[in-house]
């Protein structure tokens, strides 16, 4: 891997959150460099606020909707 010094901080917030979806994503090793790139980014500049929406890969109409978590039944 290229050396993570190289790169502008906000380069390598970038790639830590592209690798960190696919790695979400299934990608087999994509885990690993996410967690390299996300461990050096904590080192330069501390630890960063998580930007979950970036996260969430299911489609949009899914993530504005919360399931029910019971259910309406009939008495009688």
């Amino acid at each position: 891997m290229i050396t993570n010094q190289e790169w502008t901080d906000e380069a390598l917030s970038a790639m830590a959150i592209e690798w960190r979806r696919k790695a979400l994503e299934g990608e087999l090793h994509a885990r690993g460099i996410a967690h390299e790139l996300e461990t050096e980014l904590r080192r330069r500049v501390g630890t960063p606020f998580a930007n979950y929406d970036t996260l969430d890969t299911r489609p949009l109409d899914m993530r504005a909707t919360r399931p029910r978590w019971w259910r309406f039944w009939r008495a009688g």
